[in-house]
């Protein structure tokens, strides 16, 4: 890659012109993270209760919980990955834009609501309802904790990604020291601020993205005489591909394989929101069920006019920098917004210099937005279902219960830090939709039968979760994403004998056809009474917290 950076002078002036400008960069840069920090601990000084820690004691509105919920969604995968894609794949590069947001409508039109209804803090709560309490939890939380995980690793690598752009630095010691830097921020977050500190940070950060995102978007369509087409017949013949850069099938649809693996992809992208631990906790920081619906109402609002400003980035970066000078700095073109960002200050310039500060600064903050909320959303459903009521059987107190959460955190942010550095080269967005294959595969299918399915049981829940969990996670283990291509995790070995880079076509439907078939072989009487219960409390908010 040396090689290649060196041969590209536009590269090695923006290198330079970083470089001179470096101090002022990185002061921007602290004084973005030191201002979330300041929110996170005058957050965490009103965190009193557990109602508080874990659901930011159900105080937001509607529209701040809409806009938590887009800061939440909007992140390394949104902002760095997917301009990335579009810069480097054209239109297949957008179809993750299309797949983030047209999942929203499951969310809204069937989880959003009940779910909000249903449970107190977690998923477990939902499940544990009707189920035997102990194997359910204990399902739930673990399944929660590895989509986390998972999701976590695309953050954990957009911020190497970030951070090494602005200090310089290339050493792969450096870049996993970036990590666990990163790693150590996300839990004084968590353990600080709470959901409390984590909500405000992740509406300050939406606010911020959006507003960069449109600045960055006036910027290249004023370069271009506000010309769509212009600029799109500039990023297609600048990428090197031509009328082909336009159309579908430059990264999926080349073989057989290939388009397998898009209609895996756009499964698990349009499934999995409704199964994704951090975005479900979010449903139980407002007070009302109606609330809970109104915020999914203004995410979409959010988050949809934020993916169409992803096309003037993506293909703006194609048409302005170009494809190899992309790769240059990250293979991956996880770098392509920053880099943009530079580009449009003007390169060598101190204005260049500002753009770029501020453009990965707000990325950063939307990193640590993100892993927050994932951390917080694994911490609390270990507290709460694993240590609270299987370890403890329901005898533990809010304080203890607290603590516990606060040692996960610790726990989750170490294993973080340790899989985020293996993943720093694989592009974001690509390791997001794994997180949402796993989380579609184990917690959807046990959502929607716990909530709409009178013959669901225990044992059906448990096949649920644990089949599409271990098949899913297996999948990719075995897959191109791990091993076998020059893009995977250990480029240098191969044993991926599954051809698919997302396991959704088969561990999705698998989750589901488990849960049925664990039911209905399953010895236990569903409680009738119970369901009925849960189907009123569920569609009426009648009862709930």
């Amino acid at each position: 890659m040396s090689a290649v950076y060196h041969s590209h002078p536009v590269i090695q002036l923006a290198a330079s012109s970083t470089s001179e400008h470096r101090p002022l960069i990185i002061s921007l840069f602290a004084v973005f993270v030191a201002a979330t920090l300041a929110i996170t601990v005058w957050a965490g000084r009103q965190t009193k209760s557990a109602s508080d820690f874990y659901a930011g004691g159900r105080q937001f509105t509607a529209f701040q919980n809409g806009l938590a919920v887009s800061g939440d969604y909007m992140s390394a995968a949104s902002f760095l990955g997917i301009a990335g894609a579009i810069a480097l794949f054209g239109y297949d590069g957008f179809l993750y834009s299309i797949g983030f947001l047209v999942a929203w409508l499951v969310a809204l039109l069937l989880v959003a609501e009940p779910l909000r209804n249903s449970g107190r803090y977690t998923m477990g709560d939902v499940l544990a309802y009707r189920m035997r309490q102990r194997p359910v939890r204990t399902a739930a939380g673990v399944s929660t904790i590895v989509v986390s995980i998972f999701y976590l690793l695309a953050q954990m690598a957009g911020a190497g990604v970030l951070v090494s752009l602005l200090l310089g630095i290339t050493s792969d010691a450096g870049k996993i020291l970036i990590v666990a830097l990163v790693g150590v921020l996300m839990i004084v977050y968590v353990t600080i601020g709470g959901m409390k500190g984590t909500t405000w940070v992740q509406m300050v950060k939406a606010v911020l993205l959006i507003a960069g995102a449109l600045l960055m978007t006036v910027m290249v369509l004023w370069k271009f005489d506000f010309n769509v087409s212009d600029l799109l017949g500039t990023a297609a013949e600048k990428s090197g591909h031509g009328a082909a850069f336009l159309e579908p099938g430059l990264k999926y649809g080349a073989t057989d394989i290939s388009k397998l693996d898009f209609i895996s992809l756009g499964i698990a992208l349009v499934l999995g929101t409704a199964g994704l631990p951090h975005i479900l906790i979010r449903f139980y920081t407002v007070p009302t069920s109606k609330a809970a619906r109104k915020s999914v109402n203004w995410a979409i609002g959010i988050i949809g006019a934020f993916y169409l400003m992803t096309i003037a980035l993506g293909f703006g970066a194609a048409a302005l920098i170009g494809p190899e000078e992309i790769k240059a700095k990250n293979p991956a073109g996880n770098a392509a917004a920053p880099q943009l960002a530079e580009y449009l200050g003007g390169v060598g310039t101190t204005g260049g210099a500002i753009m770029l500060a501020v453009i990965s600064a707000v990325a950063f903050a939307t990193i640590l937005a993100v892993v927050a909320g994932l951390t917080l959303a694994s911490s609390s459903s270990f507290a709460h279902d694993i240590y609270a009521n299987v370890i403890r059987k329901g005898k533990a107190t809010e304080k203890e219960e607290m603590r516990a959460a606060k040692w996960a955190t610790v726990a989750i942010g170490v294993v973080s830090i340790a899989l985020g550095a293996m993943a720093r080269d694989l592009n974001v967005a690509g390791l997001v939709a794994l997180a949402f294959a796993v989380a579609a595969s184990a917690n959807l299918p046990t959502i929607l039968y716990s909530l709409f399915w009178k013959r669901f049981t225990t044992q059906g829940a448990l096949w649920s979760i644990y089949g599409g969990l271990f098949s899913s996670v297996f999948l990719v283990l075995f897959s191109p994403v791990v091993s076998g291509k020059a893009s995977s995790m250990f480029p240098d070995v191969d044993f991926a004998w599954f051809p698919l880079e997302n396991p959704g076509l088969i561990s999705i439907p698998l989750g589901f056809l488990l849960g049925w078939i664990g039911s209905v072989v399953s010895k236990e009487e569903p409680d009738a009474a119970k369901y009925a219960e849960l189907e009123v409390k569920s569609l009426t908010g009648t009862g709930a917290h």
